[in-house]
């Protein structure tokens, strides 16, 4: 009886201890006297004590920061690029034994890669097409990390670090750009006023009245603001008589004068002798 005992307890011991609980994102690389057995978990496994080692392995996606990388890009501009990568474990057994630590190594492919990258591309394309850049930088990775058992799932650049000098000359280069179009979109602008008013001109030119009517308008505007100046309206008719400018359309140069009345006899015999008159003052 009291041999049993110890027995028993040694029994109960042994099976506690090879007891083991995985969880659900964690699964268990079996070496049975150093060689593999499988991939158990999760849940509730069984391992023989002495004999068995289990090395646990999270198949949770990883968010590994790669820390500043100093390069020069294509066109020989030094800046500094960090970014993130997310990756996990998909094959639990060659994370264990194609890589002696698959995050480590995961954490150097990355920066290297990332020197790599940015190296062969210009500046431009950095700051322009980022997107293209992190998926070229992910495909390497994937490339690389494949055999490990480890799915590169994303890599973004964080932060682009440029020098002073740079800077400056990029904010001379947006500025001189945003000149540009503001010259552009005011030649635009009078290109299109020099139309509207070519147009409005041979409207004029068709309907001298319309002159008229825009004239009587600003007439209008102009006493509508508060100021004690008076306005007389003069006939456009009377002012192109001193530029002589045809009115209507004539052909000769001459002002034809609208709507004259014809002079009476009397007026006329008497401006007629006026003119002798002077005629014969000039020759004396």
């Amino acid at each position: 009886m009291f041999t049993f005992l110890p027995l028993a307890a040694i029994v109960l011991f042994l099976v506690f201890a090879s007891l083991r609980v995985l969880n659900e994102y964690e699964r268990g690389v079996i070496f049975r006297l150093g060689r593999v057995i499988g991939a158990k978990g999760p849940g509730l496994i069984l391992l023989f004590p002495v004999i068995d080692r289990m090395t646990k392995v999270s198949l949770r996606t990883f968010a590994m920061d790669v820390p500043n990388q100093d390069v020069i890009t294509r066109d020989n501009v030094s800046i500094k690029v960090n970014a993130v990568v997310y990756f996990r474990v998909i094959d639990p057994i060659k994370a264990i034994l194609e890589v002696e630590d698959y995050m480590y190594a995961t954490s150097q492919i990355s920066q290297t890669t990332l020197r790599s990258v940015c190296g062969g591309v210009e500046l431009d394309e950095i700051l322009a097409h980022r997107d293209k850049v992190n998926e070229q930088v992910q495909s390497i990775l994937d490339q690389h990390a494949g055999p490990w058992g480890i799915k590169v799932a994303n890599v973004e650049l964080k932060y682009i670090d440029l020098p002073q000098e740079m800077q400056r000359a990029m904010a001379k280069q947006a500025e001189a750009e945003r000149e540009r179009r503001a010259k552009v979109i005011n030649a635009e602008g009078e290109f299109q006023a020099a139309t509207r008013l070519a147009q409005a001109a041979e409207i004029i030119a068709v309907r001298p009245e319309a002159l008229q009517l825009r004239y009587l308008q600003t007439m209008r505007e102009m006493a509508s603001e508060s100021h004690a100046a008076t306005i007389l309206p003069i006939p456009l008719d009377f002012i192109r008589a001193f530029f002589h400018v045809p009115a209507h359309g004539g052909q000769d140069g001459k002002v034809p004068v609208p709507n004259a009345a014809p002079l009476s006899p009397a007026f006329a015999a008497e401006t007629e002798t006026s003119v002798q008159d002077t005629t014969q003052d000039g020759d004396a």
